[in-house]
């Protein structure tokens, strides 16, 4: 070579250099080099690849390592711009021309590349481009590592590439592999300074603001897949009793924050199968995982991903600390994006973030247990100021009166009515129901502490219009004629009519007259203490709190066992009485009265059906009004609408709010439309359901639809419920002929607390799912669909009208 070429290639070498030199984006530098390069060689243009991933100790290198095309197909006329448009292109390390200049460090010089097995036509194919001649080299930094792959296509004369230019490219990828390689470090500089900013946002929220867990946790995987890409993030918090198992599963996806509506202020939970395999094994030793394949690992159990659509491929894994060094939670990201491994410099970054997340959660902890305790204090100064234990006189005087029989009582009729019972009638017939079905001999219990119990629960109840100690002991009346004219209390057995009929007794103590969604909209001490279901976790606490006071302990003589149990049954049948429950269970149930259509032995040996129908049965009991003859029903739905229209005017008055249409004094003429649209969506299913099953029942079924045609004669004829004063003055009459104290206060006015209504309404959440519901036909369509021959289709099919 002449020394004028010479000089001319040095020079051009020296100023393509020169002009890599400052460049420290990745993206541009990358460009510019193709594009020196290519002038350099008289290529017509070229390709880098950068290696990605870490080598790992393994017998197959490339399952760490991967090179990705930065820029592909670059010629003198491309701009960074337009290559930014273009999809990346991975090549496996060691696959094709490329991954074998990667893997082996040594250049590559094909004068015909249609000629090379090596050569992959596809790329032709899909850019119709044609490939003849091909220079291909690796970029290695200063320590020899290969960094990546530069590749030119198409000398400009239709010649090979020449030993010359082979010359040429190695000089200048020498400098080439330097650049890159600060490049790199300023990319990784600039992404720690994001991620201590990131730390430091972490910390000043841990410290400055004492948010719910749920704020928390998702500040945490929102921060987290954003830094360090994945497909899923989970926080997983141990539960207190048991370290290897957890208490609450969030989790973050890929595309989540992509959904339309508002942005979400808390995380989703357990909407993923767990793999406790190995989140239980950090969580019981505190060691970091960090696996490359998952199926390979043994403590991973593949029958997570099994109809999921979802692959768990490279997991990383690491506990959780508070401030005293103990586990509290797991955090586990899956599936690092690009099929790339979970880094030594990934662990770094979670450990740290993992302490920031202690604290936090720690912190976040304490603050809503101090709340929690401030809710209960004020709960139970509330319930103490008010309430108190029934005296020793009144359980003696109780236990001296002589109880009539259930005859006398009327006790095992359908369709009872309290109207000409005084209270001590009603605390008589309480103590005849126990002693008829047994209680008393069967479980030991004490006859003056029974006595002292049912006092103590009927000075429990508050004097409100509807749900006070009347509306409990007519919903335990109704349990205990279906228990004995069905001979149902066979299925159940003593130990769960015992539950049943304490819960009927027990399932709305201390009502303060208004609903669930009251308590969350007045942000009520309670409402904080139970997030759902909110007046039932209060009835069925305010149940145990008796059962356990001195004097009033009638489970006192069962064994743990039995105790352990009747607690358990008690408190789902308190539960059940929210509507959101009934609604949760009684497509399950349907589907099973549509199949068994009659309650046999073998209901008595499986607890899920047993537990179902003991929920329903809460549910006819609770609603059970709407059975009566239609004087009852209509006195009845009196007081109830009396009671909702004082939370109205509760809502309008305190807390600024236009109350729904059930409980609008304003819109009283439209009550009676909207009983039948309650009969209609909430009471025929089920009474048919139980019609079903029981021939017995039928009369309950009648005189639903019988009232239901008496509310569409109102509605037609415009008449309005009359739920003037009279009728409680006639209660409080009733209640003076008492010769057992009752002192019960109406104090509600200034009471912001409640629960569903378990009567003849819809709690609010519910009835607005409704109110827009013109002419229902749900209950004229269903009306003779459970006594019809069986057909489980067609019973399903109309079901799913509700």
């Amino acid at each position: 070579m002449c020394l004028k070429t010479f000089y001319y290639y040095t020079t051009n070498i020296c100023s393509q250099v020169k002009d890599i030199c400052n460049e420290l984006e990745v993206r541009v530098l990358c460009h510019k080099i193709l594009q020196n390069v290519s002038i350099l060689l008289d290529a017509d243009r070229g390709s880098l690849f950068l290696v990605q991933g870490e080598r790992v100790a393994s017998p197959h290198p490339q399952n760490g390592r991967c090179l990705v095309s930065k820029l592909f197909d670059v010629c003198s006329k491309s701009t960074p711009e337009q290559m930014e448009q273009l999809e990346e292109i991975r090549i496996p390390w060691g696959s094709g021309i490329v991954g074998y200049v990667a893997e082996s460090g040594e250049p590559v010089n094909i004068p015909d590349a249609y000629k090379d097995e090596r050569f992959n036509h596809d790329i032709d194919q899909q850019t119709g481009y044609k490939t003849r001649s091909l220079l291909c080299m690796p970029i290695k930094d200063i320590n020899g590592e290969v960094i990546g792959v530069a590749q030119v296509i198409n000398k400009q004369n239709d010649g090979p590439f020449t030993a010359y230019d082979e010359k040429v490219f190695a000089s200048y990828l020498q400098f080439c592999g330097i650049g890159l390689r600060n490049a790199q470090l300023y990319e990784r500089s600039q992404l720690e300074v994001k991620r201590n900013q990131v730390l430091l946002d972490l910390a000043r929220m841990v410290f400055e603001e004492q948010s719910t867990i749920e704020h928390m946790v998702l500040r945490i995987l929102t921060h987290t897949q954003s830094l360090i890409r994945c497909q899923r993030v989970q926080v997983l918090l141990v539960h207190e009793a048991s370290k290897g198992s957890f208490s609450r599963v969030f989790d973050l996806e890929a595309g989540d924050d992509a959904e339309p509506g508002t942005p979400r202020t808390s995380p989703y939970e357990s909407r993923f199968p767990i793999n406790i395999g190995i989140t239980g094994y950090v969580a019981t030793t505190g060691e970091t995982v960090n696996i490359a394949d998952a199926y390979l690992d043994p403590r991973f159990d593949p029958s997570v991903d099994d109809g999921t659509g979802f692959k768990h491929n490279t997991i990383l894994c690491m506990a959780i600390k508070n401030s005293e060094g103990r586990i509290i939670g797991v955090i586990q990201l899956v599936n690092k994006f690009d099929e790339l491994l979970f880094t030594k410099n990934d662990e770094n970054f979670v450990e740290a973030f993992a302490i920031f997340c202690g604290m936090g959660i720690h912190n976040t902890h304490m603050y809503e247990k101090a709340i929690t305790a401030m809710a209960k204090q004020s709960v139970t100064l509330d319930v103490l100021s008010y309430h108190a234990s029934a005296s020793l006189d009144d359980a003696q005087r109780l236990r001296t009166l002589r109880i009539p029989s259930s005859v006398h009582f009327s006790l095992h009729e359908l369709d009872f009515d309290d109207i000409d019972l005084t209270d001590d009638d009603t605390l008589k017939a309480c103590l005849r129901m126990f002693l008829d079905l047994d209680f008393v001999e069967r479980f030991h219990i004490d006859y003056s502490v029974l006595c002292r119990w049912l006092l103590s629960v009927k000075k429990n109840y508050r004097n409100v219009t509807y749900h006070n100690w009347r509306h409990a002991f007519n919903v335990a009346q109704m349990m205990f004629a279906i228990l004995t004219e069905t001979q149902w209390w066979k299925i159940f057995g003593e130990l769960e009519c015992l539950a049943l009929i304490i819960g009927c007794l027990c399932h709305d103590l201390d009502h303060r007259g208004t609903n669930n969604s009251f308590q969350i909209k007045a942000s009520s001490p309670l409402a904080q203490l139970y997030s759902t279901s909110t007046m039932e976790h209060h009835h069925f606490d305010q149940c145990l709190m008796i059962l356990n006071s001195p004097g009033n302990q009638v489970l006192a003589n069962l064994s743990s066992e039995d105790y352990e149990k009747v607690v358990k049954v008690l408190e789902d049948a308190i539960l059940s009485t929210d509507l959101a429950v009934y609604f949760s269970k009684r497509k399950p149930f349907i589907e099973l009265v549509s199949v068994d259509r009659a309650v046999t032995p073998a209901w008595g040996e499986c607890e899920e059906r047993r537990g179902l129908l003991r929920a329903m049965l809460m549910t006819a009991c609770d609603l059970a009004a709407i059975t009566k003859p239609w004087p009852v029903e209509r006195r009845v739905a009196a007081l109830v609408a009396g009671e909702f229209f004082r939370q109205g005017d509760l809502e309008r008055q305190n807390l600024n709010l236009t109350p729904i249409d059930l409980m609008n004094r304003d819109k009283e003429d439209e009550l009676p439309a909207m009983q039948v649209k309650f009969i209609d969506t909430i009471c025929l299913p089920i009474y048919e359901a139980f019609a079903v099953l029981s021939p017995t029942l039928q009369p309950m079924l009648d005189r639903v639809k019988s009232n239901r045609a008496h509310w569409i004669e109102m509605a037609n004829n415009g008449e309005k419920i009359d739920y003037s004063v009279h009728d409680r003055d006639h209660i409080n009459e009733r209640n003076d002929k008492s010769s057992i104290s009752s002192q019960n206060v109406d104090d509600t006015e200034n009471t912001y607390e409640g629960d569903s209504s378990g009567a003849v309404s819809l709690s609010s959440e519910t009835n607005s799912k409704y109110e827009n519901l013109e002419n229902p036909v749900v209950g004229l369509l269903c009306n003779n669909v459970l006594t019809m021959p069986r057909d489980p289709n067609k019973f399903c099919h109309l079901h799913d009208l509700n």
